[in-house]
């Protein structure tokens, strides 16, 4: 979800149950990828279930933030900057990037950044013109970009000056971290064709609409409006004009996408492959299915079929596990109104974490392919970024003291749920705004398809259920999940949402520098559940501005200890399962996939 997710947008953003039989589910891939490759010129990969590509403009919105749009979307159109991990180690992959330096100024408050000598997939030169282009659109319209946080980018940038076809200079309101804004911030721009986009309608001629707030908010509805149209974005000629190293072929409303290589790409990851084929698929089974067909080169396994290993590598597969640079978290809803004053108390949440137990999900749901998460900073991986409060746990599993915390407050348990009977805002009483008589019940909105999921959820479901806490579980294809539990007021219709979960394959992925700005900041862009804390705030503040290790570890301690979030194991991103032969790739920890450095040995 960059991310997403979800970046994202990120990402980075998020990851992904209706039972249709294999032989199905199987007859259809045959039908639109022709089976697994045969020869050097095609590759055929397995999508998460039920994380359907749908989106193509590179500018997320919330309700796209789905790391599969970031991966095709980066594949067509290169970032000023690229940040990848697909080296095995994270960093700017300037091979796949438009931009060849970044200068910052001494005293912090500027940079200036050179494009290579890039052209459009039309011949058209890549300029600073394209980058003016997003940046002008972006500065209109960022309370719907996906990547806005307020006091961020765009916020942060005073201005943007051309110095020639190929240099530019982004000034700051104030000096920042060089690594966060190089990282999570000028990785967000993605150059566009100015000179085939900037139109405010299908029929208007291009022109600098951009340059005004108003024609940059026509033309955002414009682009907008044409990436609404799934099925039409191999026909538009407006998703023809690329930077990056593949175009699309076809794109179906059902997640089926079949990549080209660009044969006018002059950048520095040109296709080994020509043809690459995406297949959506329902559930875990049905690929576990297609995979043992041989019809996917490149797919992925369950950890609970971890000990069905050998009959994959005896089928000619490798298979390993993709860890993730991310964390994995079931937001609350703040605002709802039916249990959003009880998400505010602050103990009440102790007690939920508390009833989590994450050892045990680690070993009997994830299979020892996941690591206990307790905090807002990755933990699969080690890094300076992670406080000692963090790593020890704040809150070990133990139902008796939460039962015990939530009696001390207020609560008494009423035919199996605790319920509150000492409304007010004493220390020994429910809080503020929880009335008499609210029953502690709970339901969250969970992405189908992943029988990892649906094990983890039961769990949580029953350890709950002993502190007194009753959840209920619906489920619904991750874009549906990420589409019914947006940022909200009360009075809202779409605020009925309570708990949230879309991290099967972990729920965020973070750029090279894991603050949480989008995520944990009041009114962040993929802040869902509206958590505000003005400490939190003053935290990651200081992440982005402070150059000092001790500001990333501060942010860490308190929100592992505030709860913003339900912390949960943070799983590999998938258990891959890839062709013997394919390679020239690391699995990229930031959970993209880059089918440009995909190749054939030995064929």
């Amino acid at each position: 979800m960059s991310s997403a997710r979800t970046k994202a947008l990120r990402r980075r953003t998020p990851a992904a149950v209706a039972a249709v039989s294999a032989g199905v589910l199987l007859a259809g891939c045959n039908g639109a990828s022709g089976g697994s490759s045969a020869s050097s010129d095609s590759v055929t990969y397995a999508l998460p279930a039920n994380f359907t590509p749908n989106w193509i403009l590179p500018i997320g919105t919330a309700a796209h933030l789905n790391t599969n749009n970031v991966s095709i979307a980066q594949a067509l159109w290169e970032p000023l900057v690229a940040y990848d991990g697909s080296t095995g180690k994270i960093g700017w992959n300037k091979a796949a990037s438009l931009a060849t330096a970044a200068d910052f100024a001494r005293d912090g408050r500027s940079v200036t950044v050179t494009l290579g000598n890039r052209h459009w997939s039309d011949g058209t030169p890549v300029t600073t013109r394209d980058v003016e282009f997003w940046y002008n659109l972006i500065k209109a319209n960022k309370g719907q970009w996906a990547g806005y946080s307020p006091g961020k980018a765009p916020d942060d940038w005073t201005s943007l000056k051309t110095l020639d076809a190929h240099r530019f200079t982004l000034t700051f309101d104030r000096a920042y971290n060089a690594q966060w804004m190089l990282a999570n911030q000028l990785s967000q721009i993605t150059p566009l064709p100015q000179h085939a986009w900037d139109r405010t309608g299908s029929s208007a001629p291009v022109s600098d609409a951009d340059r005004t707030p108003a024609g940059a908010q026509q033309v955002w509805t414009y682009l907008n409006t044409a990436a609404k149209n799934i099925s039409g974005y191999a026909r538009d000629p407006l998703w023809k004009t690329l930077s990056g190293p593949y175009a699309v072929k076809s794109f179906s409303t059902a997640g089926k996408v079949v990549l080209t290589a660009n044969k006018a790409y002059d950048g520095g990851e040109k296709a080994h492959i020509t043809t690459v084929n995406l297949l959506p698929f329902t559930t875990t089974a049905a690929e576990e299915n297609a995979l043992r067909a041989g019809q996917v080169d490149y797919g992925y396994i369950d950890a609970t079929d971890l000990g069905q290993k050998e009959s994959f590598t005896s089928r000619g597969y490798t298979v390993k596990p993709w860890t993730g640079w991310a964390i994995t978290y079931m937001p609350y809803n703040f605002n709802n109104p039916a249990m959003g004053a009880v998400f505010k108390q602050l103990y009440a949440r102790q007690a939920i974490q508390m009833s989590v137990d994450q050892d045990s999900l680690v070993k009997a749901v994830f299979n020892g392919t996941a690591v206990p998460g307790y905090g807002p900073v990755p933990q699969a991986q080690a890094s300076a970024f992670v406080s000692p409060a963090q790593k020890d746990n704040p809150y070990p599993f133990s139902t008796d003291k939460a039962r015990a915390l939530l009696t001390a407050h207020g609560w008494s348990e009423r035919g199996g749920v605790m319920v509150c009977t000492r409304p007010g805002t004493a220390s020994s009483r429910c809080g503020a705004g929880v009335a008499a008589g609210t029953p502690f019940r709970m339901q969250v909105l969970s992405q189908s398809g992943s029988t990892v999921t649906d094990n983890m959820m039961s769990a949580i479901q029953s350890s709950l259920s002993k502190t007194g806490i009753e959840l209920s579980i619906k489920k619904a294809p991750v874009n549906s999940v990420l589409s019914q539990t947006p940022q909200c007021t009360p009075e809202q219709s779409a605020c009925t949402w309570q708990l949230s979960f879309f991290g099967t394959a972990g729920s965020w992925y973070f750029p090279a520098f894991p603050t949480g700005d989008s995520l944990f900041q009041s009114k962040g862009g993929s802040n869902f559940g509206s958590y505000s804390d003005p400490r939190a705030d003053r935290l990651i503040g200081a992440t982005t501005t402070s150059n000092s290790p001790g500001a990333m570890q501060d942010y860490s301690a308190y929100l592992a200890k505030n709860l913003p979030v339900i912390w949960l194991p943070e799983p590999d991103y998938q258990i891959s399962v890839v062709k013997n032969g394919l390679g020239g790739f690391a699995q990229d920890s930031l959970a993209n996939f880059h089918p440009a450095q995909w190749k054939w040995t030995g064929r």
